[in-house]
Formats: C-alpha cells, structure tokens, sequence
C-alpha cells in the first residue's frame, strides 16, 4: 500500500516558507530540505498558489504566505494538495455471496464517514501557526539553553 506524502511535504513547503523567509526559496532549496525534487516541489507550490495560501512570481524565487499562518488551517492544506479525496478507502472487490463480502463494503462506508468527519473537523483547529511554533520549539530545545 502507498500512502500519500503530499500533505506533509505541503505543510513542510509553507513552514520552510515561513521560517527560513530571508534565506534561498528556491524550489531546489525547498526541495533540499524536504528530501525530495524540485519538481515535486513546485507541483505542490502551484496547487497552493491555486487555493490562495501561496503569493508567487514566475521566474523569481520569492515565495510568500498569501495570509497569515495563523489563518491557514491544517484542513485548508490538505484540501489544497488532496482535494476531496478520502483519508480511509474501501476495497471495492469483495465476494457479494459471502455475507461479509457482500456487506462490509457499505458498512465500512458509513463508518469512514465518520472518521472522514471528525479528522476533517479536528484538522480545521490545527493551523500552521501552531505548527511552525511547534517546530521552532523542538528546535530550540534541541540547541539547549545556550543557544538562546
């Protein structure tokens, strides 16, 4: 099974954004710093420039926040760079003789649904403001108190 890393490269593109706003934010740079390509990189910065939580200019590495970080919520990225996909997907190839084949595809439907719900809701009060403090603090403590 695969699992999507577009969320996590995304919040990692706009918190290097933000962090690191006076240093190099060229994709190439970016891409560095999430161990990936530039390419990738820049697919992701344009589906954020397209939801409106990324200013950028062709042919110029400046990178901006369209809006404050405090104002963009974990939810308003993953929509950004998943759309409406579902977190939790149901195999669709079952046996419809068995009486779990033949069922569990409906009831697991109704309950992804409610988690499909409740993360939806729970990312909406995590913003990256909070994240980007986050990572600052972790780093702080990593350099201990001298490096205050």
């Amino acid at each position: 099974m695969r699992y999507s890393h577009k969320l996590s490269d995304a919040v990692h593109i706009l918190a290097y954004i933000a962090i690191c706003h006076d240093g190099d934010l060229s994709s190439t740079a970016i891409a560095a710093s999430v161990e990936s390509n530039p390419a990738l990189v820049r697919r992701l910065m344009g589906a954020l420039r397209r939801a409106g939580l990324l200013a950028t200019q062709q042919g110029s590495a400046t990178p901006k926040l369209a809006r404050q970080p405090a104002a963009i919520s974990l939810f308003d990225i993953y929509q950004a760079v998943e759309g409406t996909g579902n977190l939790l997907h149901v195999d669709d190839k079952t046996n419809p003789h068995c009486i779990v084949g033949g069922n569990i595809q409906d009831t697991l439907r109704a309950a992804y649904a409610e988690v499909q719900t409740a993360a939806e809701a729970q990312m909406k009060t995590i913003t990256l403001a909070r994240l980007i403090g986050d990572i600052l603090t972790r780093e702080r403590a990593k350099r201990g108190p001298a490096a205050d």
